[in-house]
């Protein structure tokens, strides 16, 4: 199960009863004031990254499910190529967590190699 499966959950294995209704009313006023959203996104080929850049430089940080691209080796170098250096160009960051996601991060947001818990 990936980190996308983790967010998204598996689209079968949910039912209504699963889900509890929330009352958003009062946090609206608080996303609208977000300094920073965090956005998932599918990585199909190179058009897609045009997105994910505008986000990254709008200050946003961006999951990225790249599974798509698997068999497509030489796109998924020239995609990472590209959102590395959208990372490098904003001193943000760029990580690839298995064989099928990016996670891109704006000005001044770091992720950290090490996994919470692990006291290496």
């Amino acid at each position: 199960m990936g980190l996308m499966s983790s967010i998204l959950g598996d689209r079968n294995s949910r039912s209504a009863e699963d889900y509890v209704e929330l009352n958003l009313d009062e946090f609206e006023s608080a996303a609208s004031d977000a300094a920073m959203q965090v956005h998932i996104a599918e990585i199909g080929g190179q058009k897609d990254v045009i997105d994910i850049k505008d986000a990254v430089y709008d200050g946003d940080l961006v999951i990225a499910d790249i599974t798509r691209l698997r068999t497509q080796d030489s796109t998924v170098e020239h995609v990472v190529d590209e959102l590395r250096q959208v990372a490098q160009e904003v001193d943000g960051d760029i990580v690839q967590k298995g064989d099928d996601q990016l996670i891109v991060t704006p000005t001044g947001i770091k992720i950290s190699r090490t996994k919470l818990g692990d006291s290496a």
